[in-house]
């Protein structure tokens, strides 16, 4: 086994405080986070924090993208630790768009210097894990909003170019796992999580690119479904939501869809060579893993619903099947694959 004793959590305000925020902006990382032991969760934890300030910054619309690149570059020159620019600065900067009437998002972004106080109080090892896959985050995500400032919200090109984004947005996040995770296996152990880190994440966020197509457009005015595939159907990525293109976007979204499935086999090996130590657990990672499986099944079986309703998810059901599932604690590695096959074919449901 990998394993050790967890660690408590210590009795801080501030970490507390960051535990709350993540189950305001993300249900699926808060389910993953709660079911994290110390001190991977509060790793993990702040972590995310640190790159949802800027996701904020990147999917604002009312932010014209010169200002949301040099917010962002500024963010990551705070988060440097050999440069004099501070939190501070940054906050002041960013204070002028935080919204009047701010929701879970904006209040991680207002209260951005105690998130990076309290990623300043983790330890050396645990700073150095996280803070250079944060910082190539942020970075490209300033490049996506410069390389689209004249089209008002992004217009991904090419799959690709699509692959790209979703390494900024995801990969980066995975690297920082596997940053965290890898300080205690062996070089072949090692070697192996990085080389399908990439493959884990990118299934998770080509799946998010598929089921939110709708609420990214008319949200962001951001479309990521690629227009070269778009095209081939006769739709312009301006028209992505008009009712008369429901078909041809659906059969994008379901190309995209299948394309995201093309990582499934990494992403498993991912999770059967993951160690449990530090507080790491199997299912933390697991869970989102086969609820991107389950998310994959329901866009393909009804891609029209992300266009007339704004999105597709599994039920709450097969989400708490799956939770309890593994709270069960009857679920092992080998299990993955077995679970994964059930669930790219049909909802889950105890047996």
């Amino acid at each position: 086994m990998d394993t050790e004793p967890p660690t408590e959590r210590p009795a801080d305000d501030d970490i507390d405080w960051c535990f709350d925020a993540v189950q305001g902006v993300s249900r699926t990382f808060a389910i993953t986070i709660d079911v994290l032991e110390e001190p991977m969760a509060s790793y993990i934890c702040v972590g995310y924090l640190l790159c949802r300030v800027a996701d904020t910054v990147e999917d604002a619309g009312h932010i014209p993208p010169e200002e949301q690149a040099d917010l962002l570059r500024q963010y990551d020159r705070a988060l440097d630790p050999d440069d004099p620019t501070t939190i501070e600065e940054f906050r002041t900067e960013v204070e002028p768009w935080i919204p009047d009437e701010s929701d879970d998002d904006w209040d991680v972004v207002a209260q951005s210097p105690r998130v990076v106080a309290t990623f300043e109080s983790l330890g050396a090892d645990a700073q150095s894990a996280i803070y250079p896959p944060v910082s190539e985050l942020v970075s490209g995500m300033a490049e996506f909003v410069e390389r689209y400032q004249d089209d008002g919200g992004l217009r991904i090109g090419t799959i690709d170019e699509l692959e790209e984004y979703c390494w900024y947005a995801a990969g980066t996040v995975g690297e920082l796992i596997t940053n965290l995770v890898a300080q205690d296996v062996d070089d072949r152990r090692a070697e192996v999580l990085r080389a399908n880190a990439r493959g884990f994440a990118l299934l998770l966020q080509l799946v998010n690119v598929a089921k939110d197509v709708s609420d990214d457009f008319r949200e962001e005015n951001n479309v990521y479904l690629p227009a070269t595939w778009l095209r081939e159907r006769g739709v312009s990525p301006a028209n992505v939501t008009a009712p008369e293109n429901e078909t041809a976007v659906a059969g994008v979204i379901r190309r995209v869809t299948h394309h995201a499935r093309g990582y499934m086999d990494d992403a498993q090996r991912y999770l059967e060579v993951l160690p449990e130590s530090q507080g790491n657990t199997l299912e933390a990672w697991a869970i989102p893993f086969l609820l991107a499986v389950g998310t994959s099944r329901e866009l393909l079986e009804r891609p029209e619903d992300v266009v007339q309703e704004g999105g597709v998810k599994v039920s709450r059901s097969e989400v708490m099947g799956l939770i309890q599932l593994f709270k069960s604690g009857d679920v092992e590695r080998e299990n993955i694959g077995e679970l994964r096959s059930q669930l790219e074919d049909e909802p889950f449901s105890p047996t």
